[in-house]
């Protein structure tokens, strides 16, 4: 059998990167365990081949990328921002699923084992205070959250101002005659569900709108909690004559939900979503949505990361940089002025 750089780990005690740097002349390894490696291959007879030796060369970089809900379009749209970003920083990507994960922490401990130069962190583990915790302990390791508003020292961060964005778009829908107004919010383990509900209700009460809490209804994100939600709201007496909700996949399924109750969107209900992913443009009608610059806000956290990085690969001090992107509206078909009162 041919024998491995994971072979040679096994056998030295270090992971598989730490071989790969001793191949490639790393000044950062330990004297001690660069000659146990050393001996391991020397004893297993191991030759890297040139291919493995490019992908794994000193300027290249291994990052794991932790993801929940692989069914969302969120994910889709950031991840063409990774992998175009990767490829101009040669950089690997490593997908790591933590939903299916109840303590999401094991997760990372095994990332950290595998020897990765770095974590790229997506809700709602980007929100988990003992991942957090985790990460800034492993010193030799960065990290950065995206998709999530904190200024945690140690951990830089990607994001958008969700609040103001969110009551931007509560705006729009009053600024279009709208004044009993449904709102899906996210799962309660994600920070973006508390901002984006506080912009909502901030947006309403300085309209002077009555708040009333039967037209907030919880979804997690997920087109089925969606479709829930919609189908809770559009039963109320009267219903809404506008449904915002916090993200793309639950204002489609809103629309969905619409049609099959023979409402039109927007002449009879107007629907409004949070991302601008690629549901908003392929659904018909085409969602009003806040734009989320998600790719370039996934660009953006893997520079910091190869960033810090190669900073702390010469001896400096990486920086905790925290950058928020800037959020727009998208006016598409699906809103209106309210003309027909929905009676259920």
């Amino acid at each position: 059998m041919q024998v491995t750089a994971s072979d040679v780990a096994r056998m030295a005690g270090v992971s598989p990167m730490t071989v790969s740097r001793v191949i490639n002349g790393e000044t950062s390894v330990r004297e001690s365990t660069r000659e146990a490696v050393n001996r391991a291959i020397r004893k297993l007879g191991y030759s890297p081949n040139k291919a493995a030796r490019s992908l794994a060369s000193a300027n290249s970089l291994q990052i794991g990328l932790l993801y929940a809900n692989p069914s969302s379009a969120y994910l889709s749209a950031m991840l063409l921002g990774v992998l175009e970003q990767a490829r101009q920083n040669d950089t690997q990507i490593l997908l790591v699923e933590c939903g299916a994960e109840p303590d999401a922490s094991k997760v990372i401990r095994g990332l950290i084992r595998s020897g990765v130069d770095g974590v790229m962190v997506t809700p709602p583990a980007a929100d988990d205070p003992v991942i957090l915790r985790l990460l800034k302990r492993n010193r030799g390791i960065q990290a950065v959250t995206i998709g999530t508003k904190h200024e945690d020292d140690g951990i830089a961060s990607v994001s958008i101002d969700d609040y103001e964005a969110a009551k931007a778009m509560t705006r729009h829908i009053i600024d279009l005659g709208h004044r009993r107004i449904g709102y899906i919010k996210g799962g309660a383990e994600h920070w973006s569900t508390c901002w984006r509900l506080a912009g909502f209700r901030d947006a309403l009460l300085e309209a002077g709108i009555e708040l009333e809490d039967e037209l907030i209804v919880a979804g997690d994100y997920s087109y089925r909690s969606g479709l829930r939600a919609a189908d809770t709201l559009l039963n109320l007496k009267p219903a809404p004559t506008a449904i915002f909700a916090s993200n793309d996949d639950m204002a489609a399924a809103t629309v969905a939900t619409a049609h099959r109750y023979s409402i039109g969107v927007p002449k009879g209900l107007t629907v409004c979503g949070f991302d601008d992913t690629f549901l908003a443009t392929t659904i018909w009608p085409e969602l009003t949505t806040v734009r989320q610059p998600i790719a370039d806000m996934s660009k953006a956290a893997i520079e910091l990361l190869v960033k810090n990085v190669r900073a702390k690969r010469a001896g400096l001090t990486p920086a905790c940089d925290h950058l928020e992107l800037k959020f727009h509206l998208m006016r598409r078909q699906s809103d209106a002025s309210p003309s027909v009162k929905i009676r259920r």
